[in-house]
């Protein structure tokens, strides 16, 4: 048995169709994916059950709602106790401007994805976090464009 989720042909389809726009009807869904609207909807449910899908969500645009500079924020601690990691993380991510953390092997431990205002926004936000205890070094990368990957579905066997 496999560590990940053994998905058929039709959850495949399920999870590319809601990758692509999760607000359609349920009845839309079913019939793009050619199933009916029962095997449908129990298909999805029980693909939220397994963890599969992990939540529904509105892509925001930063730039659309004040925050038009984005940078990555690679942090080096100078602790590697996990407990130390963990209360970073926590605090990253409870931060406003934070997108997205991420822990890492190799030399950098965090990474932050930020939106922030502007430079002045972007300054006072590595300030206080170089204040932490748990951060040795901070660098910073602005990011200058973004492209989205293809939607995430099981590899083939």
């Amino acid at each position: 048995m496999s560590s990940y989720a053994e998905l058929d042909s039709v959850d495949r389809a399920l999870l590319a169709e809601l990758q692509n726009d999760a607000r359609q009807t349920n009845k839309a869904l079913a019939g793009k994916v050619g199933v009916a609207p029962s095997t449908s909807l129990e298909r999805v449910r029980e693909l939220q059950t397994r963890g599969v899908i992990t939540g529904f969500a509105a892509r925001v645009d930063p730039a659309a709602v004040g925050r038009p500079m984005e940078a990555i924020l690679s942090i080096q601690q100078g602790s590697s106790q996990r407990q130390a990691t963990e209360n970073l993380l926590e605090h990253a991510a409870s931060l406003p401007e934070t997108v997205r953390v991420m822990a890492l092997t190799g030399t950098t431990d965090i990474i932050i994805h930020v939106a922030v205002r502007d430079m002045d926004h972007l300054r006072d936000l590595i300030w206080n976090l170089i204040e932490r205890r748990e951060v040795a070094r901070i660098q910073s990368s602005l990011v200058l464009a973004k492209v989205e990957g293809p939607n995430l579905l099981p590899l083939d066997d």
